[in-house]
């Protein structure tokens, strides 16, 4: 199972712990890495043996059997890769990125009374991963925070082409609305033709949740650089221009997203 993130090809890479919330990530990640036709890579950091710091050198692997075994009831036709990796998760999956063409975590349902609306591995790869996170949401019913519209920022920031350009991808993926907050939208609505655009201006009230469902009505926030570097300390409400963010699914563009 030792394969070194430097010997990766762009592979979708999912952290796993065993977790309700790792494992509604992992579903996440499935069609992710079809679409993009690249390898899903399973990746499992566990505590340092005997004070090595290398890969585990086991067999078998309990978390990543489950893993596997959810994978195969998604989707069987997708290639898959498994790695025992002993570090903390954080510094694992920072490794890991410098290789993938993604990074998904779950994060817990957030407790803004315990002062953290992400945890110390999302906030960790919010600073310092070298590709897109994506951070999937699971509320307090265990379910997975995607359903619902992908909601993005159109802005002056250097990167924000990428962070479009990602966000309709996910639209396309998830079959989904995008939701465009900004005015300049045309050219990505002739761009993509296929993809619904709701369009809406900034500040134009707090979203919360649909009246007579359990989940929110953003399942995806797309963001650039500068929002990942304020990950931590943000507090809800906020004045964030996608309103309800971050207690949603968050996908973090550090670099330009690779083509599909």
């Amino acid at each position: 199972m030792d394969v070194h993130a430097a010997e990766l090809s762009g592979a979708v890479v999912v952290g796993v712990d065993g977790s309700p919330w790792s494992l509604n990530a992992l579903t996440w990640a499935v069609p992710e890495a079809v679409s993009r036709g690249v390898t899903l890579r399973l990746v499992h950091a566990v505590p340092t043996v005997r004070g090595t710091a290398s890969v585990r050198e086991c067999d078998w692997d309990a978390v990543l059997v489950e893993a596997r075994d959810v994978v195969d009831q998604t989707h069987r036709d997708v290639g898959v890769e498994t790695a025992s990796v002993v570090g903390s998760p954080a510094e694992v999956l920072e490794r890991e990125s410098a290789g993938a063409a993604m990074v998904c975590i779950g994060a817990r349902p957030p407790h803004v009374a315990e002062g953290r609306l992400f945890g110390a591995t999302a906030s960790h790869l919010a600073d310092h991963a070298r590709c897109p996170v994506a951070l999937i949401r699971s509320g307090d019913d265990g379910r997975a925070r995607v359903g619902g519209v992908v909601s993005v920022v159109l802005s002056d920031d250097p990167d924000n082409d990428d962070v479009v350009h990602l966000a309709m991808q996910e639209g396309r993926l998830r079959d989904a609305t995008v939701r465009q907050i900004d005015r300049r939208v045309d050219s990505w609505i002739r761009r993509y033709p296929d993809v619904h655009v709701e369009i809406v201006s900034a500040g134009t009230g707090w979203v919360g949740r649909r009246e007579g469902t359990r989940e929110p009505q953003i399942g995806l926030a797309v963001v650039g650089a500068s929002d990942a570097d304020t990950l931590t300390s943000l507090s809800m409400p906020n004045c964030h221009p996608i309103l309800g963010y971050p207690d949603c699914s968050v996908l973090l563009v550090r670099q330009a997203a690779r083509p599909r």
